[in-house]
């Protein structure tokens, strides 16, 4: 083959490789423009029609009547607040041991390739099904609603989250750092708690305030678990408020008090999320750099 050929065919795989690096680069621009435009038009709807209700009213008074003016969602907040907290004390400690066993013990282990099996299936399950395996579990058991079986079924959507996250973080911390701790005659129990997990603490708290982002927002398992309750309660033990079920019970009447309270309730989970989610990533950027 002469060189002019050569030079010939090397154009044309030139070319095409431009071309489609051009093709590739417009596709991923076009996609990264429609989906900042979907995100800046919720996050500005939200504001538009929500931050007027976020007043002290919103905070400190209880959920009101139907066509009654005024109230506020104080009790719907209180009640996420225990169900959330509750859910994540579940939740940090056994997904946090659960991937410590899945990175550092049990990673090629029969057992551990069968937990780390169901808990990909548990991060892909729809929390709906979550929402009613929790109702059959415990409400149906106990014959009514409560705001345990809302912590519950919460933390049985974070946990996978903690789970995934732990074993991914301790995968990335070298095996130099496990054989200097050995060679010590540190015990593996001692290496895995206070070594390779202290190195990797700010990406482990990243995945537990991920998971709490992502409990804050769910309604469906609520639903079915903690339902409702109109009136100001801390006791677990029964139906509680929650911002998610009001909101979604307030967005659907035909009171302009009530979807007014809800844009203000919708509001404000989206602004406790984006928090959560620049804090989890400051906190994992100043890790990663320390």
């Amino acid at each position: 083959m002469s060189d002019l050929s050569m030079s010939a065919a090397g154009a044309r795989i030139y070319n095409r490789r431009r071309l489609a690096n051009f093709l590739g680069l417009a596709f991923s621009s076009i996609s990264l423009v429609i989906g900042l435009i979907g995100l800046i038009w919720i996050l500005w709807t939200l504001a538009s029609n929500g931050l007027a209700a976020l007043t002290p009213d919103f905070f400190f008074k209880n959920t009101p009547a139907p066509g009654t003016a005024g109230g506020g969602m104080a009790n719907a907040i209180v009640g996420s607040l225990m169900i959330v907290g509750f859910a994540t004390l579940i939740s940090t400690p056994i997904g946090i041991l659960a991937g410590v066993y899945l990175a550092e013990f049990g990673k090629n282990s029969r057992f551990g390739i069968a937990t780390r099996f169901f808990v990909d299936i548990m991060l892909s399950a729809p929390s709906i099904v979550v929402g009613l395996f929790v109702f059959a579990l415990a409400v149906a058991t106990f014959k009514h609603f409560s705001g345990w079986a809302g912590s519950l079924a919460l933390s049985l959507i974070a946990i996978p989250v903690v789970v995934r996250t732990t074993e991914n973080m301790l995968n990335l911390v070298p095996s130099s750092l496990r054989e200097a701790a050995f060679a010590l005659g540190t015990p593996r129990w001692k290496v895995s708690l206070a070594v390779t997990l202290r190195a990797v603490r700010g990406g482990v708290v990243t995945g537990v305030l991920l998971a709490v982002a992502r409990m804050i927002g769910e309604t469906a398992p609520l639903l079915f678990t903690a339902l409702n309750n109109q009136f100001f309660s801390t006791d677990m033990s029964r139906p509680m408020a929650n911002l998610p079920v009001v909101i979604y019970n307030f967005a659907m009447s035909p009171y302009e008090d009530w979807q007014k309270l809800a844009w203000g309730g919708a509001a404000l989970i989206a602004i406790v999320v984006l928090a959560i989610n620049i804090i989890a990533r400051i906190a994992f950027s100043s890790k990663t750099q320390a």
